[in-house]
């Protein structure tokens, strides 16, 4: 992912509301097949670590971008925006990109 286009998911990403929160239980497996759901579905999504959880956001986007091949496209705070594009149905075209 170039740099123009993390900061166009950033600018996507300000306007989203988190979809899941992440609490004490930490990452299971039942939250990383939700995760992966929603990221199919959605292609950007955005994941509240709560304040109960004791592992680092940083390292939870990397273990969740990991597990579900997609972008951390920035951890702020204990907010994690995740990115993986749809290959059959894309809903967000970046700007300067033709479509196939």
């Amino acid at each position: 992912m170039t740099t123009k286009e993390r900061a166009y998911l950033k600018g996507l990403a300000m306007q989203l509301d988190p979809i899941l929160s992440l609490g004490k239980a930490s990452l299971t497996p039942e939250f990383t097949v939700a995760v992966d759901e929603a990221i199919t579905k959605r292609e950007l999504i955005k994941i509240n670590v709560l304040k109960n959880c004791t592992e680092d956001p940083n390292t939870l986007a990397a273990t969740l971008a990991e597990r579900t091949k997609s972008e951390v496209v920035q951890v702020i705070g204990r907010k994690i925006v995740l990115f993986r594009q749809n290959q059959e149905k894309s809903k967000i075209e970046f700007p300067g990109k033709k479509k196939n």
